[in-house]
């Protein structure tokens, strides 16, 4: 078990750098009003957590080239699959892996290994 502690303040870490960095802005009033039109461009990122054996959010509203980053905080192995055609999806992770996927439609996703965790990504 306190390996599985280690591994998870790690992925935990790998997120809170990641927000940090989309929030960082430079000192001058110039650079900041540029660094605000770039925002408003720049993708956001998203969070979907696996965990007691669902998604959350279950249903996530997104716009078009927004970043999701799925995080399996299970215990067991869970994976993220396109539901219609199985277009794509991520290899299995295991407990606090992360896969990332780039919003490019509207989609219905669901774990392969456990059929009963489904997920729904909006792009606005």
């Amino acid at each position: 078990m306190k390996n599985y502690r280690i591994v998870r303040r790690n992925a935990a870490g790998l997120l809170l750098s990641v927000a940090m960095l989309n929030s960082c802005s430079s000192g001058s009033g110039k650079a900041e009003a540029g660094s605000a039109a770039t925002e408003k461009i720049r993708p956001a990122i998203h969070l979907v957590e696996m965990s007691q054996m669902k998604f959350y959010p279950a249903e996530l509203k997104v716009k078009k080239g927004d970043k999701i980053v799925f995080v399996n905080h299970d215990m067991v192995t869970h994976d993220v699959t396109e539901e219609s055609k199985r277009v794509w999806n991520s290899s299995p992770m295991t407990a606090d892996q992360t896969w990332i996927l780039i919003a490019a439609e509207s989609v219905s996703y669901y774990c392969s290994i456990h059929p009963v965790m489904k997920g729904k990504i909006v792009v606005e």
